[in-house]
């Protein structure tokens, strides 16, 4: 008998990668079952953006200029954009972190041969592929109410990648919201505050540009710009792409940020794992 000890091969990127990609093909299966929630979705985004479309109508009718030059036709795209983008951006993975720690689970868990973050990522990433698929047909529906300004490849390309960056933004801000409940026990409360003022600062509902003044600056400034308001400004060409660069290197720049912050945050969460249930 060999007394010769042999370490085991190097496990590849695909294999590092495959358990991680089998998490999100099982959420994408799990959520595709809920067809009638499905189609709720896509009549929920059409009856907001009917009012929606009514709201600004109306408004614009009483304001002669267009507030910050923005006309009618541009803010009701931004306004059926930042909708189409909810139907990906509203999708949290991460809220199975309270939702574990109530059921007691989060503890064993913690014992599997896996990274927890990239799970909750991975199972978002999953959810969010189904509802990605949604835009196209609420897309065609939309445009019944609404006529859509289409920008041109390059910006189409730009926003795109924007719009990425967003998403990761917004799955981080989400992480440490949820990771709070490791001290609450129950992070609802948090979440939902801070939701409400990312849904006022983010853009998704009143474009950044009406905020007057040196309170525009703070609020384009703030992290909750680069979940909305920066990929819809480069789709409308407000930031035109001479602006891109800037724009990117500040959403990459926020997104560094919460990574430091949700990689610290997660370690001492590990440290201080206290459940309910179970």
């Amino acid at each position: 008998m060999s007394l010769v000890r042999t370490d085991p091969a190097p496990r590849s990127l695909g294999d590092l990668i495959a358990p991680y990609a089998a998490f999100a093909a099982k959420a994408f299966s799990r959520e595709a079952t809920y067809r009638m929630e499905v189609f709720t979705n896509i009549g929920s985004l059409i009856v907001r953006l009917y009012l929606m479309k009514a709201v600004w109508t109306a408004l614009y009718a009483q304001n002669v200029p267009p507030p910050a030059g923005v006309p009618l036709h541009a803010v009701l795209t931004y306004t059926c954009v930042a909708l189409l983008m909810s139907l990906v951006l509203e999708i949290d993975g991460t809220r199975a972190i309270r939702e574990k720690i109530r059921e007691g689970t989060i503890a064993t868990d913690l014992m599997k041969p896996i990274s927890l973050p990239l799970y909750f990522f991975s199972d978002g990433v999953g959810m969010t592929l189904l509802h990605a698929l949604l835009i196209v047909p609420a897309l065609l529906v939309s445009l019944t109410i609404v006529h859509i300004d289409v920008p041109p490849p390059v910006v189409l390309a730009a926003f795109a990648f924007s719009f990425l960056l967003g998403y990761l933004v917004n799955f981080m801000l989400n992480f440490l919201m949820n990771c709070s409940a490791f001290w609450t026990l129950e992070g609802f409360a948090v979440q939902l505050m801070v939701r409400w003022v990312s849904d006022l600062l983010s853009g998704q509902i009143v474009p950044l540009l009406f905020f007057p003044g040196v309170l525009q600056r703070i609020v384009l400034a703030l992290p909750f710009a680069a979940i909305y308001s920066t990929p819809l400004l480069i789709y409308l060409g407000n930031i035109p792409p001479a602006g891109y660069a800037a724009a990117f290197a500040a959403q990459a720049g926020w997104l560094a940020v919460f990574g430091v912050l949700s990689a610290v945050v997660w370690r001492a969460a590990q440290r201080r794992v206290v459940v309910q249930g179970g």
